[in-house]
Formats: C-alpha cells, structure tokens, sequence
C-alpha cells in the first residue's frame, strides 16, 4: 500500500511518501529536485520507481518542511527528518540519502548515530569543492533569475550521461509552468543549503556500516567528493561507478538491487 501525508512541524507542513510493509524502516531522502516538487501525490509513483525495496521494508520518504526558512541549513533538515521519524514512531531505520538528501542523511547519521542501522550515501558531498560550487552557484543564479526553462536544460546535460537527459530537457517548459512562485522561491534556498552545507568535521561520529557511491563522470559535486565521504567515515564501502555521472541513481539499473543488498547483508 502507498500512501502520502502531511504533517504539522512548528506550524510548518511536512510533505511524507509511504510505501512497503516491511518491520524494518527504510528513510530515503531525496535530493535537490524536492525544492521543486515535494513528494505530495507520489507515494504511488515513488511505490514503482523503489518496489524491490518496498518488499522488504516500510519505506518512508520526507521532503522538506514548507515553507522552506530562509537560511535553512542541511542540519535544519536533518532535525526535520527525526521529527518524521519520532511523528512515525521509528525508533531505528536504515537510510538512504541521493545527492543533497545525502548530505542531509550525514548529519542525520551523526546526530543519532543510535538511530541508524545502515547508511546509503549516493553521489554525494561532505562539503564545499570546486565542482560543487561551480555547479551550484550556476543553477542557483539561473533559479534566481527565474530562468527555470535553461535550468532544466542544464540540468540535464549535467546530470546524465544517456539519452534520459534529453527527456528531462524536453520538460522543462513544462516544469516552469507548474512549479509556481513558491516553488522556485524553495528550490533557490535548498540549493544555498548545497552551498553551505559542511559535515567534515562530524563524519567520524557516524559509527553505523555506510555504502558510498559515487559516479566518476559526477559533474555536480565530482568524484573526489565520493573519495572523501569514505576516508571520513570509518565503516563505509566506497563503490565507484566508470561510467556514470551523477544521475546514477535514475540510470545505473545496478543502483536498487545494490543498495537492497548491502541493507539486508
């Protein structure tokens, strides 16, 4: 069963996907695109794309608090994403974080190390790099020029390495029009959280076994950015894929099964 759900946080709202029926919680928290769409009406879409992990586990996947403060840091989000899990009544989960969902995951594996069994980190960051930055601080002047439309084009030529961004390019007249005011108002903040955003310094409090992917085409946060995630958190497995970039988690048909198996190992 798929469901999805709001709920209250400091009279904020919550957007939550739901699927799988699991004993175990899974926590998966999606990258940058939330800014644009949060989860609201995808619990159906989300219960497809993630089936072969809905089978195991009680899946539940948060999207930012909206309105998004301004300021918002990738800490906030993390306390966000207990408050879910406390709102849940998941006490311990196994998480998975996607790019920006990733940096988010390691503050959250930091703050409560006690509970988080196993840890995904997939094409993410630790911190600032050149790569990061340089492609960030280009999206972010493109979403506050309300140039949504070239967004979304450069997005895709960024982000994949397939046919698939031509797709995602061919949508972005069409993502312009239903995002709205208010959406790319929140895109722009999440991704100043991109910008600042710096777990360096905890990442040895994460104490839980992590698997790190990364893709060595990534020309969103690079692919040293994968290499330092793993050299800062002891009990992680880095896995780095030749021929991706950083939609692998969309175009390596490994990405799912992987991850199904290194959580049920």
């Amino acid at each position: 069963m798929a469901y999805d759900f709001s709920m209250e946080i400091d009279q904020d709202r919550m957007d939550v996907a739901c699927f799988g029926s699991g004993d175990e919680a899974l926590v998966v928290i999606p990258g940058l695109g939330d800014g644009l769409k949060t989860v609201r009406d995808m619990g159906i879409l989300l219960s497809m794309t993630y089936r072969q992990w809905g089978e195991r586990f009680r899946v539940v996947v948060p999207s930012r608090r909206e309105p998004l403060p301004e300021g918002a840091t990738t800490l906030d989000m993390a306390r966000d994403v207990i408050h879910v899990m406390d709102n849940r009544k998941i006490s311990r989960a196994h998480v998975v974080g996607i790019s920006m969902g990733g940096m988010i995951a390691q503050h959250l594996a930091a703050l409560t190390p006690e509970r988080v069994d196993r840890l995904v980190l997939c094409v993410s960051a630790p911190g600032p790099n050149p790569v990061l930055q340089e492609t960030l601080s280009r999206w972010l002047r493109m979403g506050e020029e309300g140039r949504f439309r070239d967004l979304m084009a450069d997005a895709a030529q960024t982000l994949y390495t397939t046919r698939r961004g031509k797709n995602v390019a061919a949508l972005g007249g069409v993502m312009e029009r239903l995002i709205g005011e208010t959406g790319k108002e929140r895109f722009c903040r999440q991704a100043r959280a991109c910008l600042l955003h710096d777990a360096r310094d905890s990442l040895h409090l994460i104490q839980c076994p992590t698997l790190i992917l990364g893709g060595e085409q990534d020309r969103v946060v690079g692919p040293q950015a994968s290499r330092e995630l793993a050299l800062g958190i002891a009990r992680s497995v880095l896995e780095m894929k030749e021929q991706q970039g950083h939609g692998l988690y969309e175009e390596d048909r490994d990405f799912i099964p992987r991850v199904l198996q290194f959580l049920t190992e």
